[in-house]
C-alpha cells in the first residue's frame, strides 16, 4: 500500500499544521497550480470532541460529528499533466470507488448542473466528502437501489465528548428519541436532513441511508448561498459549512484533488476502508449504538423540523461562513392547483381558464423561483399560445405560475395538462381539459327559393343554410341533414328525397357538414325518388339550432291525348246541287 501521512491525525493547531503541510506536499507532487489551504490556524481549531465547547456551530450538516482523517497516498492515480477525463480501469486501491457509490456521485453532479449550472459542482467533491464521512458508504456496502446494508450512524450527540444536540426526529432516522446522531453515507444530522433530504432514486422516500438520496442532498447543500464551487473561496466555504473544522477542510480537499487526478470503479463492498477517525476511535466503521426500526419515515410522515441550536460558547474557535440557505428547488415540497377551475373550450377557441399551480414548502408557504413544466398529454390539437405543446415557467413571489392562453384544436374530446417541477421527483398536478364542438343557436335559409323536383329527377336548386350564434355568423359549425317523415320525427325516412353517397346509392342522413367562415353551408344535390308529395328535411347543430326545409316533389305532367282525324281521301260533304 502506498505511503500515508502519519497513523492518526489529531485536531488542534499542531495537527492542523501537519495536515496543511501534508496537503501542500500532496499538491506540489500531484496537483500543479493548486493553492493549498492556509497552513496556520490562529484560533487553534479545537473542534468538538477534543476539549472545546460541546455545542456545535449552527448549520453544520453533520453536527460536527467525527470523520475519517486518513489522507490519500503520495503516488497519484496518474501522472501530473494527464487529462482528468481519461477513463482509468485500474490503479491504486485507494483510488477505487464502489460502483453504485460512484454512480450516485455522478448522477448528483449531472442533476445539479442541470438545475443550478452556476454552482459547477464536481462529483469528485462529493467523493471526497463521502470518503471522510463514511469511507464511501463503508466500502460500498449498498444494495442495488443504493441503500446501505445497515444504517450508518454516528455517535450519540449527547455532549459527552461530542456536540449536545437534542432529538429532532423522534428517532425516525437515527433510532434515538433523546439525542440526534449523524446518519447515512454523507452523515447528515436529522434536523439538516429534514430540510435538505432528497428522493434522488425515485422510490418515493427521502432516505439518508440511500447513497443516491444522500449524494443529491449533499450536492445541493454545498451549492447553497449561490456558491460557485469553481471559485476557491466558495469551495472552502462550502466544505466548512459541512463540518466547521480547518482540519476537515484540508482532509476533504486532499481527497478531492486526489480523485480529480483519476479514479476507477470497483465492485460494491470492496472499497478500501479508512482507519483513523477524528475522535480517535479505531476501526473502519462508525459505531452504531441504536438501530432504528425504520431508517426513514414513510413518505406520508415528513421528518420533524430542526430545533433551534444554541450558538457556540466560543465562536472564534470555528471558521466562519454564512449559514446555508436552502435553494428554492430544495425548499419546495409540492405543487398544487391554485384555482384553475373548469377547462372547457369549443373547437378552435380559447379556454376561458388557464392551468395555474402554486409551489409551497413544508409549512405551506409559497416558494418563488421554481421551474414548472406544463405539458399537453393526449391526442389533441390544443396548444399553448397557438404554437407550443409544452412550456417551462418560473413561479413568482406568490409561488404561483400561470400558463399562456390555452387554445383548443379541431379534435373534440378530453386531454390532460400535466404540471411537474423541473429536476425534482414529486407528484405532478394534472388538469382535465375538454374540447367541445362549435355551436350555433339559430339556423335559417340562406335564400327564399322554392325547392321542387319531379319524381325521379334532381332538385333544380340546392339548399343554402346560415348558422348564427347570438346573432353573429357561426363558422365551422357541424351540421346534420336528415330526411324525415314529420317535423317531430328524428328518424330518417325510408322513402322520398335523398342524397347520394360515394357510390351513388341513396342516403337520407348526411353528417360531417360544416359552415364556412361566414356561417354558410350549401348542401349537396338532392334527388327525388318515385314518390310525389311534400317532404321534410331537418337540419340540426350541436348548439341547439334546427331548421325544417320543405321539399316538393311532383309527378310529371301527363302527355296530351291526340284528337280524332278523317280519312285522307274522304271528300267533304258535297253541296247539294240545285235543279232547275
Amino acid at each position: 500500500m502506498a505511503a500515508q501521512f502519519g497513523r492518526r491525525l489529531r485536531r488542534g493547531a499542531t495537527s492542523g499544521a501537519v495536515v496543511a503541510a501534508a496537503v501542500a506536499a500532496l499538491a506540489a507532487s500531484q496537483a500543479p497550480g493548486m493553492t493549498p489551504p492556509p497552513a496556520d490556524n490562529a484560533s487553534g481549531d479545537q473542534s468538538i470532541g477534543t476539549g472545546d465547547s460541546t455545542t456545535p456551530p449552527e448549520d453544520s450538516a453533520t453536527g460536527q460529528s467525527p470523520y475519517y482523517t486518513d489522507l490519500p497516498p503520495l503516488n497519484t492515480p496518474n501522472k501530473p499533466g494527464t487529462s482528468v477525463d481519461l477513463p482509468i480501469v485500474t490503479g491504486p486501491a485507494e483510488a477505487g470507488i464502489p460502483a453504485t457509490v460512484l454512480a450516485a456521485y455522478k448522477r448528483a453532479e449531472q442533476s445539479i448542473r442541470s438545475s443550478d449550472p452556476g454552482c459547477h459542482l464536481p462529483w469528485q467533491l462529493l467523493a471526497g466528502i463521502g470518503k471522510v464521512e463514511s469511507g464511501q458508504a463503508r466500502g460500498g456496502r449498498v444494495d442495488a437501489n443504493g441503500t446501505t446494508s445497515s444504517p450508518i450512524l454516528g455517535p450519540v450527540l449527547n455532549g459527552v465528548g461530542f456536540a449536545n444536540i437534542s432529538d429532532t426526529d423522534d428517532g425516525a432516522f437515527d433510532g434515538d428519541s433523546t439525542h440526534d446522531r449523524a446518519v447515512g453515507p454523507m452523515q447528515f444530522i436529522p434536523s439538516t436532513w429534514a430540510t435538505w433530504g432528497q428522493d434522488a432514486n425515485g422510490d418515493g422516500r427521502k432516505d439518508p441511508n440511500n447513497i443516491y438520496d444522500a449524494a443529491q442532498a449533499a450536492g445541493l447543500y454545498l451549492c447553497a448561498n449561490n456558491r460557485d464551487l469553481a471559485v476557491k473561496a466558495d469551495l472552502d466555504r462550502a466544505i466548512l459549512s459541512y463540518n466547521r473544522s480547518t482540519e476537515y477542510l484540508h482532509t476533504v480537499l486532499s481527497w478531492f484533488e486526489y480523485y480529480k487526478r483519476g479514479t476507477h470503479q470497483v465492485p460494491d463492498g470492496t472499497g478500501v476502508l479508512p482507519v483513523d477517525r477524528s475522535d480517535n476511535s479505531p476501526g473502519g466503521t462508525t459505531p452504531t449504538q441504536t438501530t432504528p426500526a425504520s431508517p426513514s419515515p414513510s413518505p406520508s410522515t415528513p421528518p420533524a423540523t430542526a430545533k433551534p441550536k444554541p450558538k457556540p460558547s466560543n465562536p472564534s474557535t470555528s471558521p466562519t461562513t454564512p449559514p446555508p440557505t436552502p435553494p428554492a428547488s430544495v425548499r419546495v415540497v409540492r405543487i398544487k392547483d391554485a384555482g384553475t377551475g373548469t377547462l372547457t373550450a369549443t373547437a378552435g377557441g380559447v379556454f376561458a381558464g388557464r392551468p395555474t399551480v402554486a409551489a409551497v414548502d413544508s409549512a405551506g408557504k409559497p416558494v418563488a423561483g421554481i421551474s414548472v413544466r406544463f405539458e399537453i398529454i393526449g391526442t389533441t390539437g390544443a396548444n399553448f399560445g397557438g404554437v407550443a405543446k409544452s412550456v417551462t415557467l418560473t413561479t413568482g413571489s406568490t409561488g404561483k405560475v400561470v400558463t399562456p392562453l390555452l387554445r383548443a384544436g379541431e379534435e373534440l374530446g378530453a386531454f390532460t395538462v400535466r404540471a411537474t417541477v423541473v429536476g425534482r421527483s414529486m407528484a405532478p398536478v394534472e388538469f382535465r381539459a375538454t374540447v367541445t364542438a362549435r355551436q350555433a343557436d339559430t339556423l335559417v335559409r340562406g335564400d327564399a327559393k322554392e325547392l321542387t323536383a319531379t319524381t325521379g329527377e334532381r332538385f333544380a336548386d340546392r339548399v343554402l343554410v346560415k348558422a348564427t350564434l347570438d346573432g353573429a355568423a357561426a363558422s365551422s359549425v357541424a351540421l346534420t341533414a336528415t330526411m324525415v317523415d314529420s317535423a317531430q320525427d328524428s328518424q330518417a325516412a325510408t322513402k322520398g328525397p335523398y342524397f347520394k353517397d360515394a357510390n351513388g346509392d341513396p342516403l337520407r342522413t348526411l353528417t360531417g357538414l360544416k359552415t364556412d367562415e361566414n356561417g354558410l353551408l350549401t348542401l349537396p344535390d338532392i334527388y327525388a325518388d318515385g314518390e310525389a308529395g311534400t317532404f321534410l328535411l331537418r337540419l340540426t347543430t350541436p348548439g341547439g339550432g334546427s331548421l325544417i326545409v320543405e321539399l316538393k316533389v311532383t309527378a310529371p305532367a301527363p302527355e296530351p291525348t291526340p284528337s280524332p282525324t278523317t280519312s285522307p281521301d274522304a271528300s267533304p260533304n258535297p253541296t247539294p246541287s240545285s235543279t232547275s
